[in-house]
């Protein structure tokens, strides 16, 4: 390891940001990972707040974030660099560039953990569903993660990093992840947070928020969440968002929802059959 990439900045030990609430474990287990100086893979159903983690931290320490979001089809030398082929065909055919097109460096541009690699500076890099990527994607991006190095072939060249990123790598669990994969990270599941927690994370949003409407609003949220047959719940991001649309009504009052009365359910529920059964179900509820 460099010199460069075994010192800390000043600011290294991550406390929580403004507009995210941090539970005492989940602090420990991200300061812990950082001392180790390995990826801390964050396991959840979304909305939990996984991806918002990563944000908080950059946001935290004041680094630059750097996000790979991960598809089904992506090759590993997309997340590291790209060979611009088609940039230096054309360079060649019509001469109007300012480029050598016998520098084939040029035209090599780095991906998203490229960029992270040759920062001058330590930033936080954000790997986002790496469920959805096969398993020889996982288990040899870890191996570059580990060695903190790779090779661009086509110009012979080694890219070592010149700061040891923060590696946050999300999974909402939809496909099981290798047991090599597995051991290669800190672990933390984020569960979906409790009504109390909940409260918390809205006044934060909505700091002049009623008592009487955060606790209407949270009531009514959880029990619509255990509607029977929906299959994607609403999470904490559509209650912020169906709070801004009942704030935003002016002919909108709590007693409504007392009465049963939930306006936007559109706002909450984004599948069509979901929100047949949210219709259907909300007859019934009494808050």
């Amino acid at each position: 390891m460099s010199e460069d990439m075994s010192q800390e900045g000043p600011n290294t030990k991550f406390a929580g940001a403004s507009k995210y609430i941090l539970d005492e474990e989940l602090a420990k287990i991200v300061n812990i990972t950082m001392a180790l100086e390995m990826p801390l893979l964050l396991k959840g159903e979304p909305g939990t707040g996984k991806t918002m983690l990563a944000h908080a931290i950059a946001d935290s320490l004041n680094m630059r974030l750097i996000v790979l979001n991960v598809k089904s089809s992506m090759k590993l030398v997309e997340a590291l660099y790209q060979y611009d082929t088609l940039t230096r065909l054309n360079d060649s055919r019509f001469g109007d560039s300012t480029r050598d097109i016998s520098n084939i460096e040029d035209y090599i541009k780095m991906g998203k953990i490229g960029q992270s690699f040759v920062s001058d500076e330590r930033v936080v890099l954000l790997i986002d569903e790496i469920d959805k990527a096969d398993t020889d994607f996982q288990d040899d991006m870890l191996d570059v993660l580990d060695q903190m190095e790779f090779d661009i072939i086509e110009i012979d060249k080694t890219i070592s990093a010149k700061c040891r990123p923060v590696i946050v790598i999300t999974s909402n669990a939809k496909k099981d992840l290798s047991d090599p994969f597995l051991g290669r990270c800190n672990f933390h599941h984020i569960a979906f947070p409790e009504p109390d927690m909940m409260r918390e994370i809205i006044r934060v949003h909505f700091t002049d928020i009623s008592k009487d409407l955060l606790d209407h609003t949270v009531n009514a949220f959880y029990r619509m969440r255990e509607f029977r047959g929906i299959e994607k719940k609403p999470a904490t991001r559509e209650l912020i968002n169906w709070l801004r649309a009942l704030k935003a009504d002016p002919d909108f009052k709590v007693k409504d929802l007392v009465k049963g009365d939930i306006p936007y359910l559109g706002v909450l529920f984004k599948k069509s059959p979901d929100y047949a059964v949210a219709r259907n179900s909300v007859s019934r509820m009494r808050i």
